[in-house]
């Protein structure tokens, strides 16, 4: 017989905001910038990543979602309780938490083709959390040089446009 362990994410609960207490030694920074864009996605998407607390409200994860929902003057938040969690485990997941997600990269290609196409759509790019000059950084993908059999066919093509070979989209080829 197996004995199930808690997982906190297996229940979501809704607590006062101001039963959350903020972890003092929390070496996580959140800028004011950066609580305005955790503001403008709550707004945006709703809520979707519930705060982490032990059972005294202690936070865990979640500092700037939480500054976020107080400029929000939200009264509620949606909480994940870390039961029985020893002191270690609660201070080394504090840590834990936000170095992970640190530790991700980014196919600068893939977030090119996706931050253009969404940007086509008409949605407020600055809501992803990259910033205009991040965009205008990212270079379309790398061209494959053409063979020499392509040679005799450069007088067919228009030299100002070039299409993409992964996804069709042309660029003026003066800029690229």
């Amino acid at each position: 017989m197996t004995t199930k362990t808690h997982n906190p994410a297996d229940k979501v609960e809704r607590w006062a905001i101001e039963k959350l207490v903020p972890y003092a030694r929390n070496a996580r920074t959140h800028s004011d910038e950066q609580i305005s864009q955790l503001a403008s996605s709550i707004k945006e998407w709703g809520w979707t990543t519930p705060v982490l607390v032990d059972e005294q409200g202690s936070i865990i994860a979640g500092h700037g979602r939480t500054l976020a929902a107080q400029r929000l003057q939200m009264t509620e938040v949606p909480v994940m309780v870390a039961r029985g969690w020893s002191e270690a485990k609660k201070r080394a997941y504090v840590l834990a938490d936000n170095k992970l997600a640190m530790n991700a990269g980014w196919d600068n290609e893939m977030l090119a083709l996706e931050l253009g196409e969404i940007g086509e759509l008409g949605f407020d790019l600055d809501l992803t959390g990259f910033k205009a000059e991040e965009i205008q950084t990212l270079q379309p993908p790398d061209f494959e040089p053409g063979t020499e059999e392509d040679q005799g066919k450069l007088d067919q093509l228009d030299p100002k446009w070039i299409a993409c070979p992964h996804c069709g989209k042309e660029f003026d080829a003066r800029q690229a």
